[in-house]
């Protein structure tokens, strides 16, 4: 073999190895693109257009047509607050305009109080909990579609936008926007197919779900339309919330009110409490003069979130608090009574005010506001709770799930005051600036983990006069409005940096007197604050107890 033969071979051996080299590069790049997970055996998952049945503590099955899913997936992917109320046999559920109870083993629902028969049931299997979801649409806002020949389930939230288009020509849809990847299914000229939303880098490609239910790329498509849009959530009130409560008791009427108050968007009267006599009986205090007073805060533009209390000053209502907490009935009793007061009187929403609540009825008075909330939201109805300062007393503080009332309810109104109470055996401010900041960090930080945009900062008109005499302790509370004339005339104000408030000290009837301040310069340490995290806003106690120039300062801060 001559040396032009050699040479000639081994080029060609060469260009063979180069060709195969080629070959298995394209190969391992290409061949990703057609791997593709198939999960079979299985009722394939698709929430929102992503494939989650990996994702599933227990299958989805289909019985009599009913799609059932558990209620431990329920909770991970719908209702994170879903509940079995052992006492009555049921479960319960929502969203954010629907509170439903199942009944264990019977072909019914209650949405929002109206009972409705359902073809399925809440049934138990091996102590797990599943719920016929194909008939509970309404219920999540939802839209469940099983596609039996794809055995594909797909659950669609109603609240997202959703766009759909026409297939511009026949063609293959490939499981990667490159023609080098596999056929997954393909449509006609003409067919409907839903646009999926992506981040991705498409190229020409688009993102589509076919009618049944498998999801890829196609490069064209005509005719895209809105099929429905974002739902958009909208605040009844913009800007700053800026509220004072008006606090009047059961054996009075609402206070008559006929001026402008600068600075205010929303007023709280004290329309309803527990009664301590009958559980989950509301009692209202409203009559002419309470309408007369909506009519009036309308009239401003405020909007009127009426304060349902549990009457603390009662000796009996603690425990009456605790029956109602921890019975459904009695809960959904209080829940339809406080919403016939909504709509009677045309309320704009409702401030939940319970105080001096055993320790171990917190998990139940998180059901109350979590069966509460979306009863409120349906008639477009805002629900603030108020909350103490976190680390306290356990029926005073330890008692409220903060974080969760920051997930449920529209704002928590942390009560930033009696940071020495009346009981206190000690001396000390009502709300110093470093105590108020403090317990904001824990409110809005990892502890408690509440949003700030639906945080507001409660705010005291109010200071107490301490006095020590004989060696013991006592103490007065002091409206604002009145501080400076309960000072005898001459007394030196100190300014304390941390608190951010004058001290005052002075003898009176042979007794030590000491009071930190509540005015002008302490208000604004406040507003600082409220400002410094974010907050959703401010609210005042109490009505009346003010100087009338303070809402002056009010509106210039709150603008």
């Amino acid at each position: 073999m001559n040396k032009k033969m050699k040479k000639n071979r081994f080029w060609m051996r060469f260009l063979l190895i180069a060709l195969l080299l080629v070959i298995v590069v394209i190969i391992f790049q290409i061949a990703p693109n057609y791997v593709k997970e198939e999960i079979t055996g299985k009722i394939n998952i698709f929430i929102n257009n992503n494939q989650v049945t990996e994702s599933m503590k227990f299958d989805v099955f289909v019985e009599n047509g009913i799609i059932y899913m558990s209620s431990k997936d329920i909770a991970n992917f719908l209702d994170e607050h879903i509940y079995y109320d052992n006492q009555y046999h049921q479960i319960l559920t929502g969203s954010d305009t629907k509170m439903a109870s199942l009944p264990i083993d019977k072909n019914e629902m209650y949405v929002n109080s109206s009972k409705i028969d359902i073809q399925g049931k809440a049934i138990q299997k091996d102590e797990t909990f599943y719920l016929p979801i194909s008939e509970m649409e309404n219920v999540y806002n939802i839209e469940v579609e099983y596609l039996e020949q794809s055995n594909r389930l797909l659950i669609d939230s109603m609240d997202r936008e959703k766009k759909m288009a026409n297939s511009a020509k026949d063609c293959d849809v490939k499981s990667l926007p490159t023609i080098f990847s596999k056929t997954v299914d393909t449509v006609q000229k003409g067919e409907n197919v839903t646009i999926v939303p992506t981040t991705e880098e498409l190229n020409g490609w688009t993102k589509i779900r076919t009618k049944q239910g498998i999801i890829g790329y196609i490069q064209e498509v005509a005719n895209i339309y809105t099929v429905r849009e974002n739902m958009q959530e909208q605040k009844q009130v913009e800007g700053t919330i800026s509220m004072f409560w008006d606090y009047y008791s059961e054996y009075a009427s609402a206070p008559e009110r006929t001026e402008s108050i600068p600075g205010v968007n929303v007023v709280s009267p004290a329309f309803a409490h527990l009664s301590d006599e009958e559980a989950s009986e509301l009692n209202t205090n409203i009559g002419e003069e309470g309408q007369a007073y909506v009519e009036w805060a309308h009239n401003q533009g405020y909007k009127v979130w009426a304060m349902v209390s549990n009457n603390i000053s009662s000796q009996t209502i603690k425990d009456v608090t605790s029956k109602i907490l921890r019975d459904y009935q009695l809960r959904e009793k209080l829940i339809n009574e406080i919403l016939d007061m909504v709509i009677t009187y045309q309320l704009d929403g409702i401030n939940i005010d319970f105080e001096n609540i055993y320790k171990d009825d917190k998990e139940y008075l998180s059901r109350f506001i979590i069966e509460l909330a979306p009863r409120l939201r349906e008639y477009g109805k805002v629900l603030s709770v108020d909350v103490t300062a976190p680390d306290g007393d356990d029926d005073w503080s330890l008692c409220y799930d903060r974080n969760l009332f920051g997930k449920v309810a529209d704002y928590v109104i942390f009560m930033a005051y009696d940071q020495y109470g009346q009981n206190s055996n000690e001396a000390g401010t009502v709300a110093g600036a470093d105590w108020v900041e403090v317990n904001l960090k824990k409110f809005v930080g990892t502890q408690e983990e509440v949003p700030a945009e639906k945080l507001i900062l409660g705010m005291p008109f109010y200071t107490r006069e301490w006095q020590e005499k004989n060696g013991e302790i006592s103490s007065s509370t002091v409206s604002m409005k009145y501080i400076d004339s309960v000072i005898p005339e001459g007394t030196q104000r100190t300014w304390l940096e941390e608190e951010k408030q004058y001290y005052v000290e002075y003898e009176k009837d042979g007794a030590l007197c000491k009071m930190w301040l509540e005015e002008e310069e302490s208000l604004k340490a406040k507003f600082a604050l409220m400002k410094k995290y974010q907050l959703a806003g401010a609210a005042y106690w109490v009505k009346d107890m003010e100087k009338p120039e303070i809402w002056q300062l009010i509106e210039e801060e709150i603008k």
